[in-house]
């Protein structure tokens, strides 16, 4: 199993359409694995959220019920049929529940999944960890870990005595060519192993497993997500002060460092990684033109308003601050398209994902650059995005919007400071300082909908991006390292109440207007 971020994974993206990457491609990605560890058609779902966690107040506003349902339809997070997944699972006779109980989970976004048909029960329990990732971590009893990066393959049998097991597990390995890992775990003289394999295991292997008579059920997963996971893994460099060394002996560029890092992880030529950033990039330039023409749909707080700014900017009716402006208009652009169920980037998460392209572009764009500078100044934003992901969280459900707008805001300066052709030092300083400015921040979305203060601190997080690239860049010390920052960030979201922690229970959540919205919309 992997311990390292992926940029393509974990930081920019998924590419997906709806309001939350934790709420709705968290859990289609969830959906998906349980799909394919259910035999038969699925007839019934029965999804359990505890009362105490996030997904208990939130899972409607937030699109967990939709991500959830087309999922097990088969959709996948950008799919164009997501927005209509309840009603397409109903016509085709697929009975979906929610029910809010008292059961201790681990995480706010824990999934307690009940799945029926004629003659087959399962019962898998999932978390939604944050910006798309996810985890099941039992299925019916049997302890698991599948995070969607392998092929999966669950080995279930029965023995009466543990010499006996051994026996088998050594038969099971010598008949599988090639495995990342092997895990088990036994009930009552049941076991389940969980093979990880890079590549699928063949029909034929499986033929051969299933000719061991003490195995009574064989499933198989494969991958959700874009960049699958190897066992052995060997990363250049793995925090901010070997980054910087590394820079200087190579005479190295912050986008350098981050394609150097992902060919590495992801075991793909460094080009292929700027090729994928080229890609991603097409996407979010795409929501921002979206955005400004203006976008509909029916269940929302806010209609189309980033038209408005760039209409009154054009007009002379702002502060002259350009190129300020233009990355407000492109940053409501694509929290507009957000909430509208189009295709954005969740960089690093849905809730705020306007930032990072809003920022980025609306400089590039505002100085009329060449495509070049911009894929790397992505990629040096995705960088930053790694370590935050390795030492932290994105989920605000965790740490509140420190966690996801606070750690945009971050990325986003590294980018811009890339941009202006900076140094990797300059990067980090950047980074540093934008985070330290924004450590406490809650999440309270009004009516759980990520709309409402989600988009005006999306524009904050882009303009203190600005500020902090540009103290950067000035040479202003950032006095506390960013590893430092980063591991202040998660320690405070630790010390947040749940309350306000998107969980729609504190803050402008619970506002007398804002419950007046929350009625009117439902």
């Amino acid at each position: 199993m992997s311990q390292y971020s992926s940029i393509f994974n974990d930081v920019f993206g998924p590419i997906m359409r709806g309001p939350s990457s934790s709420h709705v491609a968290g859990a289609a990605r969830i959906g998906l694995l349980a799909r394919q560890l259910f035999d038969g058609n699925i007839t019934k779902v029965i999804t359990e959220f505890d009362k105490k966690g996030s997904l208990a107040t939130t899972y409607g506003g937030h699109g967990s019920d939709i991500g959830l349902a087309g999922g097990l339809l088969g959709f996948n997070p950008k799919d164009k049929r997501l927005p209509n997944s309840l009603k397409i699972a109903k016509e085709k006779e697929i009975e979906i529940k929610f029910e809010i109980k008292d059961y201790e989970a681990q995480h706010p976004n824990t999934y307690k999944l009940k799945l029926f048909a004629d003659n087959n029960f399962i019962e898998i329990i999932a978390l939604s960890t944050g910006g798309g990732m996810v985890d099941l971590v039992k299925i019916n009893d049997f302890d698991i870990s599948i995070k969607g990066d392998y092929f999966e393959t669950l080995i279930f049998l029965k023995v009466n005595k543990e010499s006996d097991f051994e026996n088998i597990l050594e038969n099971i390995k010598n008949k599988i060519d090639k495995f990342e890992f092997i895990n088990f775990n036994n009930l009552n003289n049941k076991y389940l192993i969980n093979v990880k394999t890079f590549e699928k295991i063949k029909d034929e292997t499986i033929d051969k497993l299933n000719s061991i008579v003490e195995i009574y059920d064989i499933k198989r997963t494969n991958p959700v997500l874009p960049v699958k996971s190897r066992k052995n893994i060997k990363i250049p460099f793995n925090s901010p002060k070997q980054m910087i060394e590394l820079s200087k002996k190579k005479d190295l560029k912050m986008w350098e460092l981050a394609t150097l890092y992902e060919s590495a992880r992801g075991d793909m030529p460094e080009r292929k990684v700027y090729e994928k950033m080229d890609e991603i990039i097409d996407i979010m330039q795409n929501a921002i033109k979206d955005g400004i023409a203006g976008t509909k749909y029916k269940d929302r707080i806010l209609g189309p308003q980033a038209w408005i700014v760039k209409e009154a900017k054009e007009n002379d009716k702002l502060i002259p601050t350009n190129i300020l402006n233009n990355v407000i208009a492109y940053t409501m652009a694509v929290m507009e398209v957000k909430s509208s169920m189009g295709l954005i980037v969740a960089a690093p998460t849905a809730g705020s994902c306007g930032v990072i392209p809003g920022t980025i572009i609306g400089v590039y764009d505002s100085l009329k650059l060449d495509k070049d500078r911009l894929i790397k100044a992505m990629l040096s934003s995705a960088m930053i995005g790694i370590l935050i992901s390795k030492n932290a969280t994105f989920a605000g459900e965790e740490a509140g919007c420190q966690a996801e707008c606070g750690s945009a805001s971050s990325m986003a300066a590294a980018g811009l400071v890339q941009l202006m052709d900076g140094t990797v030092e300059q990067c980090i300083k950047a980074s540093s300082i934008a985070l330290q400015n924004v450590l406490g921040l809650i999440c309270d979305p009004v009516a759980n909908r990520v709309e409402v203060p989600c988009l005006g601190r999306n524009i904050m997080a882009s303009t203190n991006a600005i500020a902090s690239a540009n103290m950067a860049l000035a040479g202003v010390d950032e006095v506390i390292p960013l590893e430092e920052v980063i591991e202040t960030m998660y320690n405070v979201g630790n010390m947040l109440p749940s309350e306000i922690c998107c969980t729609g229970l504190g803050g402008l959540s619970v506002t007398r207007t804002a419950k007046n919205i929350e009625r009117n919309l439902n």
